[in-house]
Order: C-alpha cells, then structure tokens, then sequence
C-alpha cells in the first residue's frame, strides 16, 4: 500500500463482491485498486463515508437529451448534470434527435458535442430504419456505440421501422443486443380516431392501448427468433407482455421505468394531465402490481429512465397536440430507494436492476461491480436522508418533474466517475469530463 491512492472512501457499507461489509474502497487512474482496511493509507483525497452505502456507479440506459435539435429542452451539459446530481455515472443516448443518428457520421457528431461537457460517461445508440438496415453490423462495433435501437411504433422524431419485413431485416443485421420501442403503428394509426380532434388526456391509455404494445412485442419476438437475434424490450408497461416476455428469457431481456412501477392512471392524469404523458403510456394498478410482480420474479433486467424532456409550454398544449415523454434520469435513484424503503425491493435488487442488469445486457466493460480492477464508478447514497423532489432541484432544462412533491427516503449523496468525484451532497465538483462507455464485444 506504499503507492497512493487518487481517492478512498472510507467507512462506508460497501455492496463488495462477497455481500455488504463496512469498508474502504481505493481508486487509482481510474480504476478500484483496493478494498479493505486502508486506515491512514496514503491519498490525494479521503472521504469519510461513514452511514453512508457504497453502490457500484448506476447506470440509466435510456435518456433522450434532444441533441442535436430541439435542444431548448436539454442537451448533453444539462442532462448529465442531472444525471450526475441524481446518483447515475453513465448514461446511454437514444437516436431520435434531428437529424435522427444513423450514420457513422452522425454517431460521431454525437461523441464530438459531448467531449468537455458531459458530468457523466456516455455511449449512443444508432436508430434503426429500412435505409441504413444493412450497414448495422457495422454501425454498432464503433467507439461510444450502445448498439441499435429500433422503434416499432412512432413516437417523438421520425424513427420508425413498422412493417414485418423491415423488422426483420434490421434484426438479420448485427449480432449485439437490439434495444426495441414496442408499439404497433398499425394499430396506433387506427385508433388515432378516438384522440384526433381533441381528447382528455386520461385518453392517451385508450388510444395506445395494450393490444398496441403486446402485439409489436409478439411480432418481435417472432421475428426475433427466426433469426436468433438478442433484443431487449424497453419500457414494458403491461402485465400482458410479462407473461410473454416470461417465456422467451433465452431471447428477450426487459426494462421497466419508475414512471410506470410508481405512477398509476387514472390519478396520475387527474393531477398531471399532459404531463403524465408518455409512450407507452402509464396503465392502470393492476399493470402496475403486474410489472412489480414480474421484478420480484426475475423477469425485469433492469430500470431505464427513458428521460425525456419536453419543456412546459410544449406540454401545456391541448392534447393529443403535446408531446410524450418526461424527464427521469435526476430522479432514478431517489424514486427507487424510496420503493426499496418501503420493502418493494430490496438493495441487492436495486443494485442489479440499476447496474449490474445494465452491464450484463449490453455487455460493458468494467461497470456493474465493485471489484479490484473495475473502473472507479460508484453512487454513494444515504438510504436513512429523507428529501422531497421538488421542480427546483430539477438541472434538466425543461425544470419540471412528475415527482415533484414526492418525499423520498434514500438520496444520493456522492457521484463517482473514473475515479473523480463529480457529485457530493447536492453539488458538482470540477469540470465535465465524462467519457466514452466501452462495450466487451467492441474492444
């Protein structure tokens, strides 16, 4: 121990290998170069973490930060900034932006803007179209790549692959996991007609109905089957695609979002209106007690935020005229502690659904554990601090949150990223230098 350490965290009840110990965790370039008793060992910096737990880095992969584009909602300073003030160290950017990212052109446009200005790491999805299907292969092994992301059903941007034989030609293009928005748009386009002309916005349930969403993800996994290809199911919202996501573990991973495991319709509409509006839409409880039953089952893989901003004048609009989505990625970690104080979860599940799940989906090098030779990524949280989430603490542009007023007990405290403490009790230190998230099968 005569070389010094960048960092150590001491005192803390780290989530180590071999369960939860109280103990110290060193750091050096980059990496976690010891975990023991380091008392009185040589460092740059010594952080008494004492009543605090020592989680490995969260991850949240799915966020939209709008650039480039519409970036008057977020873009990638604001949004890792909340990334970083909410307990999460890398985050995973979704292609629907303008112009849409599908190209390699674009993937490096990406990394380029996000260079000296992300708080947090970073990797990019390609979108999916019937244009640039058969170049995917080649697309998802660049740098900063997360892998392909295919929507079925439209939503905000003009990504959409719709029809069988474009679905199954994007997913006979590749090897790596594909990420998939499941919506039918034929359906969508159908049922248009009870929202076309003005609606309440309860109605975003009625129209995007369940059938939508159960009937893209059985052609998915039908198609994905014919050619053995891996696909992960974003955002699941129904207690329908449970039960066949059940069956095709071999195939198929899953995420759900704390929208849909907290919030519940009709109420979340009567107090939000539009700003509860999101694709897929939040269901009712018994889809909500569906997705949590299916998270005690094993059958969830992990929590995306699928953060995505919209500013509040854009959803003040009459609907259907408002856009989907909300922001997330600040409030992942407070919504799921306060779930895991309330016995939903415990905290070995949370750290699995929020960071091991991720790495093991997508196949990221060195995240997900706290072990000698990992990077130095870690979320220190205080599972005992209560705290309500408030617009005013929100650092996404748009400035609002669906939580607001929600009180929370579990809070993170201290954000680590490559070894550097970007975060700690509320504010950021230093200067943005995240970095590019690197993946097993692109090294």
């Amino acid at each position: 121990m005569s070389e010094a350490f960048d960092l150590i965290l001491t005192g803390g009840t780290v989530a180590a290998p071999g369960g939860l110990a109280e103990t110290d965790v060193g750091m050096r370039d980059g990496r976690i170069a010891m975990i023991g008793d380091l008392s009185g060992g040589p460092a740059a910096e010594t952080i008494d973490c004492s009543g605090l737990h020592v989680l490995p880095g969260v991850i949240d992969s799915q966020v939209h930060f709008r650039e480039p584009g519409p970036e008057h909602k977020e873009d990638f300073g604001t949004g890792t900034a909340a990334a970083a003030l909410g307990g999460v160290t890398a985050v995973f950017e979704m292609p629907n932006t303008s112009p849409a990212t599908i190209t390699a052109a674009d993937l490096a446009d990406k990394a380029q803007r996000a260079k000296g200005r992300a708080w947090v790491d970073m990797a990019f999805f390609v979108g999916a179209t019937a244009e640039n299907a058969e170049s995917l292969g080649a697309l998802e092994r660049l740098p900063s790549c997360a892998g392909v992301k295919m929507f079925m059903g439209s939503s905000t941007g003009d990504l959409l692959v719709a029809d069988d034989a474009g679905v199954a030609q994007v997913l006979a293009n590749g090897s790596r996991r594909m990420a998939v928005h499941c919506e039918d748009e034929r359906r969508l386009r159908d049922r248009f007609t009870i929202v076309e002309g003005g609606a309440e916005p309860s109605q975003h349930a009625d129209w995007r109905d369940v059938d939508s969403a159960v009937i893209a993800t059985r052609r998915l996994l039908a198609l994905a089957e014919g050619v053995k290809r891996r696909v992960h199911v974003l955002h699941v919202s129904t207690a329908d695609e449970m039960m066949l996501l059940r069956d095709h573990r071999d195939l198929a991973t899953v995420e759900v979002t704390p929208q849909h495991l907290t919030l519940a319709a009709p109420e979340c509409y009567e107090l939000l209106e539009t700003f509860a509006q999101m694709n897929p839409p939040i269901r009712d409880d018994s889809h909500r007690r569906a997705l949590w039953q299916a998270v005690a089952a094993g059958i969830v893989d992990c929590v995306g935020s699928d953060h995505a901003p919209h500013t509040r004048e854009e959803k003040k609009r009459p609907y259907p005229n408002t856009p989907s989505g909300m922001p997330g990625v600040q409030t992942l970690v407070p919504v799921m502690l306060e779930h895991v104080a309330r016995g939903r979860i415990s905290l070995e599940r949370f750290i699995d659904l929020t960071s091991a799940g991720p790495a093991r989906i997508y196949g990221i090098a060195g995240r997900g554990r706290i072990a000698v030779g990992y990077g130095a990524h870690l979320t220190v949280v205080d599972l005992k601090h209560q705290r309500m989430i408030t617009n005013q603490w929100i650092a996404s542009r748009c400035g609002w949150t669906p939580f607001d007023g929600m009180r929370c007990t579990g809070w993170p405290m201290i954000t680590v990223v490559g070894g550097r403490v970007v975060m700690r009790e509320g504010q950021l230190l230093g200067e943005p230098s995240g970095e590019a998230v690197r993946f097993m099968e692109c090294l």
